[in-house]
């Protein structure tokens, strides 16, 4: 392992050097994209160092023990064994940062959630998912921009989609998209039972230019009217967009923005982001069938987690974890089943390599 760290710590430095270049430096695409993997190498680099510290120190303790100090060896005989547990867990931390990623991990991402079976109540848990989304996006420090929303007729949303911009957004929110079940006493119901709604999480990685071409002659553009907090310009002129992909038929909307070319630009990307998906979740499909795997299918038609308010209750499918905090993992509290999650995807990637 020494020699592929050493190798990773090469390349890193040759990094360095390329961002003082002036070539690199006035090339914003090219210094953009050296930039975040220089600042994705530092963090397995830090590592490193932290790793072989240890290793210096267990060697230093070792030697100490051949010595004549009685009292340097005393120390020794305490310290080594805990340099050794932390050599371990050092280790092992390198061995899960070296696990390739998905080509698509370092990616934004566009999460779109829509109101499945259920009806109004359907609507209330999309709003409920799209509030845990946004509580979780902050606590990463995760940057959002509403793309378009479809109000549910009593609250709650028929379709929303929102852009996330950050580290790593699709590598960790990837694991989101499927079917998510609630289980609850809507508030129009006299009787007290218990009622199951549905919603579907989309999680898409963000295309740029590069990822996927997009052909003006291909799209068809429609106008109208915004609706809406806005002034009165909102309402008189035509700012809304709706485009279509003619060859799939795929249609985005995007209302967000105070101009109809400002719209358009949005539009075009939540485009190309969508037909650049299909791609995706071709590739993901592949990747799963070949690791047989049950964490990242790309299937969203996928049940994978049920949410159930008279017991607490939240339960993970596809790894068969259940935790008893409904309340806190609405408020955002999501990383425990993102973790392990990873954890399981990973393992899935090491028998893969082995």
């Amino acid at each position: 392992m020494l020699d592929k760290l050493d190798a990773l710590k090469a390349k890193f430095d040759d990094l360095g050097v390329a961002l003082t270049n002036p070539e690199i430096v006035n090339d914003n695409k090219k210094f953009s994209a050296l930039s975040k993997e220089y600042r994705n190498l530092e963090k397995i680099v830090n590592v490193i160092n932290a790793y072989k510290r240890i290793l210096d120190d267990i060697e230093f303790n070792k030697e100490v023990l051949n010595g004549d100090d009685e009292e340097m060896r005393e120390m020794a005989k305490i310290e080594l064994p805990e340099l050794e547990e932390k050599k371990e867990t050092q280790a092992k931390t390198l061995r899960n940062m070296l696990i390739p990623k998905d080509p698509y991990d370092e990616k934004n991402a566009i999460l779109e959630i829509r109101a499945g079976t259920g009806g109004d109540e359907a609507s209330l848990f999309a709003g409920n998912l799209f509030r845990m989304y946004l509580k979780y996006c902050e606590k990463k420090g995760w940057k959002t921009a509403l793309l378009s929303e479809s109000e549910g007729t009593v609250g709650g949303y028929k379709e929303v989609q929102l852009e996330v911009v950050g580290d790593d957004v699709y590598g960790t929110l990837k694991f989101e998209s499927g079917v998510h079940r609630v289980q609850r006493v809507p508030d129009t119901e006299a009787s007290g039972r218990v009622h199951t709604s549905a919603a579907t999480v989309a999680v898409m990685p963000e295309a740029e230019e590069v990822d996927f071409e997009l052909k003006e002659s291909d799209v068809k553009m429609e106008t109208a009217r915004s609706g809406g907090a806005g002034g009165q310009n909102v309402n008189k002129v035509e700012t809304k967009v709706f485009l279509t992909h003619k060859p799939t038929g795929i249609v985005v909307m995007c209302q967000t923005e105070r101009s109809q070319l400002g719209n358009k630009e949005k539009a075009m990307d939540m485009l190309r982001t969508k037909l650049y998906d299909e791609e995706v979740r071709k590739a993901e499909e592949a990747i799963a069938h070949k690791r047989k795997s049950l964490v990242s299918t790309g299937d969203r038609s996928a049940k994978i987690r049920t949410y159930n308010y008279p017991q607490g209750r939240v339960t993970d499918h596809r790894i068969g974890m259940t935790v008893y905090n409904l309340d806190t993992v609405l408020n955002g509290e999501i990383q425990e089943f993102i973790d392990a999650l990873q954890f399981a995807e990973n393992a899935e990637k090491m028998t893969t390599q082995e």
